[in-house]
């Protein structure tokens, strides 16, 4: 059997689609998630007593943190490659995709932060991580429009 065969230019297709694929599911999955968290559950526990709000919130929040540690590891595999497959742009790309990334490490930071137990800033980070999370979504659009 020749196994030179079975591997054919579209295998390097194949592996692209598969790494969007898990950037695009890393991004739902956290900024997604934090949308939900900010937008959804702060609100809907607001009339619960102090004290259940903060263990509803905090068992949330520890149910949240094994999704947050797989899209960022997501994340970096994905974003990784992208940029190893794809070198050489403009320096207004360049730029932009630094920012880009700066904006990520701090999402990263935040939602490691936001999952864990007895955060009182929970709230009002989770606002932040979710306007850069729409932000870096902004740049990335455009960073895909002008590549």
């Amino acid at each position: 059997m020749d196994h030179s065969r079975l591997y054919t230019h579209d295998m390097g297709d194949v592996l692209g689609v598969i790494m969007r694929w898990l950037h695009f599911s890393s991004l739902a999955t956290l900024i997604g998630g934090i949308l939900y968290g900010r937008l959804v559950m702060v609100p809907s526990i607001a009339a619960l007593v102090p004290d259940e709000r903060e263990a509803l919130a905090d068992r949330a929040a520890v149910a949240f943190r094994p999704f947050v540690l797989a899209a960022i590891c997501g994340f970096v595999v994905s974003g990784v490659y992208n940029i190893l497959t794809h070198p050489g742009h403009r320096p207004i790309y360049q730029v932009l995709l630094g920012v880009k990334l700066l904006l990520v490490l701090h999402v990263f930071t935040v939602a490691l932060l936001v999952t864990r137990p007895g955060n009182p800033h929970r709230t009002r980070m989770m606002t932040g991580a979710a306007i850069f999370g729409l932000a870096i979504i902004a740049i990335s659009a455009y960073l895909g429009h002008i590549f």
